[in-house]
Formats: C-alpha cells, structure tokens, sequence
C-alpha cells in the first residue's frame, strides 16, 4: 500500500469488458467454447437484488444474444441449476456446487476464517474477505453476527461495487496508476448516498491517502448508517492479494473507535494471515 511496494500490474484484473465482447476475443481459438463461455456469462448476470431476469435483462447485461440467452437458460434449466416462472429466471441453489470446491480449497479462504472467526468474536461484528472482480468485490470468506444484521444481504459469493466499499477501496489503491485511471474512466460511479464518493477526481485522491496509511474507512457511502473498516492481506511478494474488513452500523460504532480499537486488531489479523499463508513447507 505504500510506494515501496511492488507492482501490481501483473496482478489486477482487467478493466471491465462486457462478457460477449471477451468472448468474441477468444472465439478464433479452435479449443475454445464459446456455449459453454455464455452458458458461464449467464449465471453470472444474476446478483442478489436482481435474482430474478428476463431473457432481455440477460441479453443486455452480458450483450448475448437474446436467442442463445434463451438456449443457455434452457440448457441450465434441464440440468437442474435454474428455474422459470415462465417470464423471468432465476438461478437454483445446486449452483452453489460450481463453487464450493474452489472455496472448500483455497488457502486463502480456508486460512481466513479461523481470523474472521476470531475478529468477530472479540469486537462482535460482522467481518469479511474479499478480492476484486472487475469493478466489484467479491466476498470469499465471512464470519457473521446474527444480532447485528444491516440490511445489505452479504454471503460468500456476494458482489459489491468496488468505489464505494472498504474493501474494494483497498483493493483498487493497490492497483498501479495506468490500471486505477482505466478503472475510474470506466467504472459506473454512482451515488448511492450523499455521501458516497463518486467522481473520478475524488476518488483518486481518497485512494491516494489509503495507498499511504494502508487501510481505510468508509462512512455511509454504499448505504445509510453503515460503516465498515478495511485492511489488505498481503502475498509473498508484498501484493496485495485481498482485503478484510470488519462492518458495523454508525448509531453503534463511531468512526474514532474503528480507528482507535478496531483498527489495531484488524492489522494484527491481517499480518498473521499473510504470513501464515506463505509459510514455507
């Protein structure tokens, strides 16, 4: 997070490009497939507040074809991973089986619950991991605490926009300059509440200060009373290879005790999870 710190160009996703646009890319290979790509693409138009598509919703958010959309969602639905009630689709729970091996076996997921789990227990809020995908974040770990739900529905798998989160934010300070202009040139930067910071401009000077102190605060940005407090976990190398945050709601937790109390914990955490990710055999 500081400037001493490699690169990591080589590391970061690629600025977002629509799924029939990277598809159409690759389809001059003769070894690749391009229905099995949109069946994929498919799926993952689906997100927690927009579970339920049409055909046309799909068709305009991957830029598929409406008829091979159609032939993908009949494909899923014959194998059992998606339903319709005969205008809008949805995605089945035998989904989840696509994920679990990877999640079930990744160290970096497996390593980091017994830290959320411990986290969570000693300052009794919800904590998270999560790397970035594009222009969102993707939760790979969580340990929640069932008195304190807000009312942003996170599980493993959840996707946030990047800008206005804790954890995308560190995240996209790690990124290099040449990837971080491409991000904020091209990103849909929303106002989600009178506070959230949504211009370029801005948003590359908040970067820059979480580039220098190596964590960050967000304040009601992504919804109204929520605050969330987020540190990187480092590779080997000294990457950046994914963000933890600790999320609470403002009426609760004020910003001064996050960075007094919860703050000296979550670097704590995230330092022995980076070294005993890679530690040697």
């Amino acid at each position: 997070m500081t400037d001493a710190r490699p690169s990591l160009s080589g590391l970061v996703p690629p600025v977002y490009v629509s799924p029939a646009k990277r598809i159409a890319e690759l389809s001059g290979d003769p070894n690749f497939m391009t229905s099995l790509a949109r069946g994929l693409a498919v799926i993952n138009a689906f997100q927690e507040r927009k579970r339920h598509l049409t055909i046309a919703q799909i068709s305009h958010r991957t830029e598929i074809p409406r008829a091979a959309v159609r032939r993908c969602l009949y494909t899923l639905m014959k194998l059992g991973y998606a339903t319709s009630d005969g205008r809008t689709y949805s995605l089945l729970p035998k989904v989840l089986t696509l994920g679990h091996a990877y999640l079930s076996s990744t160290p970096l997921a497996v390593s980091a619950q017994p830290y959320l789990d411990r986290i969570s227990e000693q300052l009794h809020e919800a904590c998270n991991l999560a790397t970035l995908e594009g222009e969102q974040v993707l939760y790979i770990a969580r340990s929640a605490i069932p008195q304190r739900l807000i009312s942003v529905d996170l599980s493993v798998g959840s996707r946030l926009p990047a800008y206005c989160t804790s954890m995308g934010r560190i995240l996209l300070a790690a990124l290099d300059d040449d990837s971080l202009h491409d991000y904020l040139n091209h990103a849909d930067l929303q106002a989600k509440t009178s506070r959230t910071l949504h211009t370029p401009q801005a948003l590359w000077e908040c970067l820059q200060q979480v580039r220098q102190q190596g964590w960050c605060l967000v304040d009601q940005e992504l919804e109204q009373g929520l605050r969330s407090l987020a540190v990187p976990v480092y590779d080997s190398s000294g990457h950046v290879l994914a963000a933890m945050n600790v999320s609470t709601h403002a009426g609760r937790v004020p910003a001064s005790e996050l960075e007094q109390r919860f703050l000296p914990i979550m670097l704590s955490a995230s330092r022995e999870l980076s070294s005993q990710l890679f530690k040697p055999m």
